[in-house]
């Protein structure tokens, strides 16, 4: 079960000296939205994820992918490949926040993501002033809305 908090980060909000945190370069495609099929390469590790509805809490699992089966399956992706850096901050009681800042298509769109252990931990979480509005529950933010190319920031 992933359960997870979502915010907008606006750009002069930003922590600095990001490079001093560890981070991962992240690639990723989705064969399909309803239900959610996603492709990942993040650094030289590749995954196929699959996760059910839901907006603050879902269903989701990772299988691991050779290169092979990725370098296969990314052409068979429906839109937009999704191209981001994700930063890994530490957070107030043992919590990490996932910065990801988003290139090529989507570049100048920050967010950031906190998973909890449970929805009543989720929902009492009260976020760094750094973070911007909640979009936890709008889908409009969801990677695999955001690779049909239907939003625009």
């Amino acid at each position: 079960m992933e359960i997870e908090r979502k915010f907008l980060i606006i750009k002069e909000n930003l922590p600095k000296e990001l490079e001093q945190y560890p981070s991962h370069k992240i690639e990723q495609g989705y064969l399909c939205t309803e239900p959610v099929v996603r492709i990942r390469r993040q650094d030289e590790e590749y995954y196929l994820t699959y996760k059910s509805k839901g907006l603050l809490a879902r269903e989701e699992y990772n299988l691991p992918l050779t290169q092979a089966a990725y370098e296969h399956l990314k052409p068979k992706a429906d839109g937009i490949v999704i191209v981001k850096t994700r930063y890994l901050i530490p957070e107030k009681e043992g919590l990490t926040i996932e910065l990801d800042v988003f290139h090529e298509t989507y570049e100048g769109l920050l967010l950031a993501e906190v998973e909890f252990s449970s929805e009543e931990t989720a929902r009492a979480y009260i976020p760094p002033e750094w973070f911007g509005e909640d979009v936890t529950y709008s889908s409009k933010y969801h990677n695999s809305t955001l690779s049909k190319g239907v939003s625009h920031f």
